[in-house]
């Protein structure tokens, strides 16, 4: 199995990349299909189902959608092309994407909101339907948005035999699950991310690698930084104000003090991830890390070792982050990075586990004490459920991602203290982790039906 640094780590666009950056895919997906195909459109449709529609609007899901359909990646998206791109659509009624002629679509009419029962394949599901001139249906294909801006139709994930992105395995290290991984990397004498970088090299050039690397780090970091500047109240309605800049500013006046209480580095910890995360929910650029409801958790950990730990340095962050995504990659291959699946146990559990790993290798533990702090920082949100209030990727989401990185911390010091043998393994913890993602009620999973959604007053 080999799912790329690239693949888990996204330059993408807040506030979810399930259910903001997967229809947006979708919907570009589509437009390549229809321009392909041999019928002459003249109209579009989408429905989204589950997850997507019970928190699609505290989401953008429509929004997505809509630009998806008009032409918009994640990647490249231009925060000011696209309002004045759904200004133009919900005024006249119509779409015209690259390639494509103009094409029927109002979006109160066009774009359905499905409360029933979620499609077969996954809670995050949507189908998207180009039109003729008499509004029968010409072409349709169904989408999942399975986590971490990863799309796949209908047909791929019925040959992928479930919510797995495709997989290659035609690399130097192969490792399916974290036993093959120890296995691999005890035979060979390399580390996680030296085995992870063979890999990545089997299709790119090494400074093409690092030079990409780079360039998530600088995103991630420039997120952390205009988080950290940030001021006012975050959209969609629960009047949530930005935290990180006051809390910044409290930390920089208190340095120096005597008094300050050695806990304050929890701060710092949460002061980042915050600030990342409040980009996220004001609908800014992110990095998928593995999602973006979780994107918090990995960058504040790396700049938290950079800033707070002596003997941290910056040509050391790749390590980090190839590290990370070999243990990401183990999630989502044999779980889910989904809250919409798994509930966020898969979101901020996933990315503590990342990035306790991640830290536990730049501080240099062994294989073991590695592989035992991701272990460490996902058993302990085991359970953890994805009720946010109103759909949006606020409360509880933002603090979340805070509490997430000083898991991680805790857990890779804490890894660190030992010779890493330990009872539960962590392919056992992510068994455990798919397991408890499928017992777990519907309403505790991306709903907003149950849990803080419904005992907190949203309105």
């Amino acid at each position: 199995m080999f799912l790329s640094v690239f693949d888990m780590f996204k330059v993408g666009v807040g506030p979810s990349s399930s259910h903001t950056m997967g229809p947006m895919v979708a919907g570009a997906r589509f437009l390549e299909l229809l321009r392909a195909s041999p019928f002459h459109p003249r109209g579009l449709r989408a429905s989204l189902h589950g997850s997507l529609a019970f928190t699609g609007v505290g989401h953008a899901t429509d929004r997505a959608t809509i630009l998806g359909l008009a032409g918009f990646e994640p990647a490249t998206y231009d925060a000011e092309k696209a309002e004045a791109t759904l200004a133009a659509i919900k005024a006249t009624g119509s779409i015209t994407p690259p390639g494509l002629p103009e094409l029927h679509f109002d979006p109160s009419a066009d774009l359905l909101f499905d409360y029933g029962p979620a499609l077969p394949g996954h809670a995050n599901g949507m189908i998207l339907k180009a039109t003729d001139a008499q509004g029968d249906v010409i072409l349709e294909e169904t989408y999942y948005s399975i986590g971490g801006g990863f799309v796949l139709t209908a047909g791929e994930m019925a040959e992928a035999g479930g919510s797995k992105a495709k997989a290659r395995a035609d690399v130097p290290y192969p490792f399916d699950s974290a036993d093959e991984m120890m296995a691999m990397a005890k035979a060979s004498g390399l580390s996680i991310a030296q085995m992870k970088r063979a890999n990545e090299l089997k299709f790119r050039s090494a400074s093409d690698l690092d030079r990409g690397m780079e360039r998530i780090w600088q995103v991630m970091n420039d997120c952390i930084t205009r988080g950290m500047a940030g001021t006012g109240i975050l959209p969609g309605g629960l009047k949530v104000r930005r935290r990180a800049k006051g809390i910044h500013d409290a930390l920089i006046a208190e340095r120096g003090l005597n008094m300050t209480a050695p806990h304050t580095i929890n701060d710092w910890m949460s002061l980042y991830a915050m600030a990342v995360n409040e980009e996220n929910a004001a609908g800014g650029q992110v990095v998928t890390a593995p999602t973006n409801g979780a994107a918090g958790v990995v960058p504040a950990v790396i700049r938290y070792w950079l800033d707070h730990v002596p003997g941290a340095s910056a040509s050391r962050v790749g390590e980090f982050l190839l590290t990370a995504s070999a243990i990401g990659g183990l999630v989502k291959h044999n779980a889910s990075i989904s809250g919409a699946e798994c509930g966020c146990q898969a979101e901020v559990g996933s990315a503590a586990a990342m990035a306790a790993a991640g830290l536990a290798a730049v501080l240099g533990g062994t294989v073991e004490q590695v592989e035992n702090a991701a272990e460490i920082a996902l058993e302990h949100h085991l359970g953890m459920t994805c009720d946010p209030v109103k759909g949006l990727v606020q409360v509880p989401c933002i603090e979340r991602n805070g509490l997430g990185a000083i898991k991680a911390v805790s857990a890779a010091s804490l890894a660190l203290r030992g010779d890493g043998i330990h009872l539960v393994s962590l392919d056992v913890c992510i068994e455990t982790m798919r397991q408890t993602g499928r017992d777990m009620h519907e309403k505790y999973k991306e709903t907003s039906l149950g849990g803080l959604a419904v005992n907190v007053p949203n309105c």
